[in-house]
Order: structure tokens, then C-alpha cells, then sequence
């Protein structure tokens, strides 16, 4: 079996790819389970150097591997040098965030006889690396959602070999990243098996299936997410796995907000859902207005003229384009607005759209009108009264993000705190596409959005994902990880007797 690579400005054939054989995929799976226990005993400093090694070898290769993103996704040169950045930031953050120790929560208790309602032994617990990571990588993210993207960065800084199941979408740009990180790592005197890329449609569910894999991650579609998820929970001995999904990202315009600004928020909107040709999965894609505010008549003009986008391919545009045509199919749903219309045959270009409703046909078709679409389209749901609005809040499925967009001097909190009962992050006065990545950075949300409402694909908490814990009774300090050491010989944090501290334990106290 073969991939093709296509250009999806015009649909050339850039070229053709092997998938993955059954023997490759063994050597990857066999190697990388040899790395694993030699991973996760390496310092994080050690882990760190070759970390950051492959962020260097990426930047020197940078504008190399935008040329040949740009022609297998027709995104930007801008949004993909930028991307570069942030994956190669990325790979340096979470290292360094890991060389503090935080993530493994190094903790000792020392014995206590006094301890209620029995004598406590010497317990000390840390977590560390699960083992061998499958990594589905994503098609609108080509570098930071990738083979080198977020997921890879945070099981390397978790001392996880990862094993890639690169996404057909991209495979020149795929396997030239792959080369640069197995060439560093060479150089690096890093374990082969601390990385390996494989590509074909049915090789990562093979791999999903093998008991050498630990741990899963995948970025995609409802569908793909949970077919994934279900594979990981049904084996033998079921693994994590957390699939980011579909999100729909609310937005709510209050009617002090619709009144007072809105052409300000019919702009921001206009660009918030048409940036990346609406392939973001923080796009906002359900936006409640107050009805009478003007901000759909302010979008029809904005978007009246907008060229029509490049998709990441055909099978993309063409999923979009059918599920648009059979939404606004139903009776509740109207076609409010469009941009330029292209030909029927002109690569992977779609035209902007604005569907239209009503807050009550929300709340009596909730599943259909709060589906994601994929691509640069955007649903406005008008509300008559805050009973109206409060009753559409509740029907909301899961998702990444929620948005309140309010008037001067407006009391939000309980918007915000309805938003929060559904959402992972909540944005007020701002548009959701942009994610940073930080320490208090929050990429994850309840189902759909995410398999697992308790984890992050993005900031320093995404490491936690691939980290177990085990504690250790009455271990002599010689056999105890370095962390648990009483001397505490690189002064990480460690909370001691209850207490954070990075001071050594004493044997005389």
C-alpha cells in the first residue's frame, strides 16, 4: 500500500509513499520497549540536553521544512514559520519544566510511630514515564500537533519513548521531521528506540493493540478519537488514552455587549472563526447573540467579499462542504451568509459561511445544531431574553473553550461559571484561537472535547498524561530514585512530611 502526497492548492501528485510494513513496525515496537526502562532512569537533565537538541536541529532546518508544509497543506509561509517556533519553544519548555521535577511530585513521608490511627512507615512516592506512547499526529497543526508537536514533547519530557503514527495529510513534511529527530538522536547518543515514525491507515491501530504500547494520544475528529479510545480501553490490559475531539467553542454576546460594540465583535468573530480556513479546534463555531444586535448584517458584510480559503486537502474540504449541505438542510437552520464562491474543482478551496438559528430551535434540536463543522463556517444563534440564553447554555455539549464577549462594567460571573461546568478554558472580552503555551495553559474540556476531562494536550500539564506513580516503603536510599534521595542532591521541590521544601533530610531529625 502507498500514500500520496498532494498539493491542495491545485491537486498535484507531489509524490507517492510507502506505508509502514508489518516487519517495521515490529522493529519500532521491539526497540522502542528496550528504551523504555532506560529512559525513564536518565536525569531529566540528561533528557533535557537531547530535548533541546532536536528543537535546535528543527530551527536550523526551519525554513527547509516550511517550503515543503506549505506545499502539502497551502497554509501560509507566516503561520508556518510561527509554528516552527512554537513547537521547537515548546520541545524547550516542557524539558526544562521537567528538569525542576515538578511533574513527578517527589514525596516523603518519613516514619512516624506517633502517626493516627497507626505508625507510619517510611513511605516516598514519584511519578514517572508509563512506558512506550502512541502519538496519532493531526493534519491542521503540521509541526505543532505533529510528528514533533505537543504530544511527542510531552512523553519524551516524561522519559516515554514515542512511537508517531504520522498522519497522511502530510507525509514529505512528516518524514523529513522524522529524519531530523532520528539523525539528532544518533548524534546524541540517545536509544534508537526513543523514536520512531510509522504512516498507514491501518498501522496505528495495530500498534494501538500491542501490549508493548503504554499509553495513547490522538488529535482529530469525534469519530477517529473515540474509535481510538474504545481500542485502548477494550485490550487486555486497557491504557490511557486521551483523544482531543470536537468542540463546537460557545461564544456568548451578552445584550449590553451587542448594543455597545457590535461592530468591534462582528470583526473579531470574522476572524477568529476564518483563521486557518476555520481548521482550528478552537474555532468558535456556536455564537449566541442578542437578537436585533445588527452583528449578523455586520458579518454578511465582512465575510461579502473574502476570497474563498485552501483547506488542508480535497477529503477535508469535501467532509465540510457535504455537512454544511445537509445542516442547513434542516428546517431550524438558514444560511444567513457566504463568501466568494469558487468552482467545484478549484484544489481544496471553500468559501466562507454563516448558518443561522434561534436560541429555541438550540434547545430543541440541541445534537444537530451544536455538530462541529470543520472549515470556515460559523453558527449564530439568536436569543430573545435571558431566560432564553440560560436555557441554551444548558443544552451545550463539551468543549475546549467558552467565550463571553460583554458589555462596559457588566457582572459575567455567572456566565463564566456556567461556561466553566462545560469548558476547559474560559475567555472573556478575547477570541479562543490562540493557545499559548504555559504553565497555567488548560487544552482539554468534558466529551466530546476530550476522551478525559482531566488532562491538557498543551502547556506544562500535558506531561502528566504519560506519568505514573509508584511509592516505596521502607527502601533503602540506595535503591530509591535519585529524587527520593534523603540528601536531595539536585535541590528539587519536594513536599516532605506535608511540608515543599528543597532542603535535604537530615538523619538526625
Amino acid at each position: 500500500m502507498t500514500l500520496t502526497s498532494v498539493n491542495p492548492v491545485n491537486g498535484a501528485v507531489l509524490a507517492t509513499m510507502d506505508e509502514t510494513t508489518p516487519q517495521e513496525l515490529e522493529d519500532a515496537l521491539a526497540a522502542a520497549s528496550a528504551a523504555a526502562p532506560v529512559l525513564r532512569a536518565m536525569s531529566a537533565a540528561e533528557r533535557g540536553r537531547w530535548i533541546r537538541a532536536v528543537a535546535d536541529a528543527l530551527d536550523r532546518r526551519s525554513a527547509e521544512l516550511v517550503r515543503l508544509a506549505r506545499s502539502e497543506t497551502g497554509l501560509p509561509e507566516a503561520r508556518l514559520t510561527g509554528e516552527v517556533l512554537r513547537t521547537t519553544t515548546q520541545l524547550r519548555f516542557l524539558a526544562e519544566h521537567a528538569e525542576t521535577g515538578g511533574p513527578f511530585e517527589p514525596t516523603i513521608d518519613r516514619g512516624d510511630r506517633s502517626w493516627t490511627p497507626a505508625p507510619r512507615p517510611d513511605l516516598r512516592s514519584i511519578r514517572a514515564g508509563i512506558g512506550v506512547v502512541l502519538v496519532f499526529a493531526a493534519s491542521n497543526f503540521p509541526f505543532a500537533f505533529s510528528v514533533a508537536g505537543g504530544d511527542t514533547a510531552s512523553a519524551w519530557a516524561a522519559g516515554c519513548p514515542v512511537i508517531v503514527k504520522t498522519h497522511p495529510g502530510h507525509p514529505l513534511l512528516s518524514e523529513a521531521v522524522a529524519e531530523t529527530i532520528r539523525g539528532t538522536l544518533v548524534a546524541q547518543g540517545v536509544p534508537s528506540g526513543a523514536f520512531a515514525a510509522v504512516r498507514g491507515f491501518d498501522i496505528g491501530t495495530t500498534a494501538l493493540i500491542d501490549g508493548r504500547v503504554s499509553a495513547g494520544a490522538f488529535t482529530g475528529s469525534v469519530a477517529g478519537g473515540r474509535a481510538l479510545a474504545d481500542i485502548a480501553s477494550r485490550r487486555p490490559a486497557p491504557i490511557p488514552f486521551f483523544s482531543e475531539m470536537g468542540s463546537v467553542n460557545p461564544v456568548i454576546v451578552t445584550a449590553r455587549a451587542g448594543s455597545e460594540r457590535a461592530d468591534e465583535i462582528a470583526a473579531g468573530l470574522a476572524d477568529s472563526f476564518l483563521l486557518g480556513t476555520g481548521q482550528f479546534c478552537t474555532k468558535p463555531g456556536l455564537i449566541l447573540i442578542p437578537a436585533g444586535s445588527g452583528i449578523t448584517e455586520r458579518l454578511a458584510t465582512l465575510i461579502a467579499d473574502r476570497p474563498a480559503g485552501v483547506m488542508l486537502n480535497r477529503a477535508i474540504r469535501d467532509r465540510h462542504r457535504t455537512a454544511l449541505r445537509d445542516f442547513l438542510a434542516h428546517d431550524a437552520i438558514g444560511l444567513a451568509a457566504s463568501g466568494q464562491q469558487v468552482p467545484q474543482d478549484d484544489g481544496a478551496c471553500e468559501p466562507a459561511t454563516i448558518a443561522s438559528t434561534t436560541a429555541m430551535a438550540l434547545i430543541a434540536y440541541p445534537g444537530t445544531i451544536t455538530e462541529e463543522h470543520f472549515g470556515p463556517s460559523t453558527v449564530l444563534v439568536t436569543y430573545e431574553s435571558d431566560s432564553e440564553l440560560e436555557a441554551a447554555i444548558q443544552v451545550l455539549p463539551g468543549s475546549l473553550t467558552g467565550t463571553v464577549q460583554r458589555g462596559s462594567g457588566e457582572d459575567v460571573a455567572g456566565l463564566v461559571a456556567a461556561l466553566a461546568e462545560r469548558v476547559g478554558r474560559v475567555v472573556v472580552d478575547d477570541w479562543p484561537t490562540g493557545v499559548a503555551v504555559t504553565w497555567a495553559q488548560f487544552h482539554g474540556g468534558p466529551y466530546p472535547a476530550t476522551s478525559d476531562a482531566r488532562h491538557t494536550s498543551v502547556g506544562t500539564g500535558a506531561i502528566s498524561r504519560f506519568l505514573r506513580t509508584t511509592a516505596y516503603q521502607n527502601v533503602p536510599d540506595n535503591a530509591l530514585p535519585r529524587w527520593l534521595h534523603d540528601a536531595n542532591p539536585d535541590r528539587i521541590l519536594r513536599r516532605v512530611d506535608g511540608v515543599l521544601t528543597n532542603a535535604p533530610i537530615d538523619e538526625g531529625t
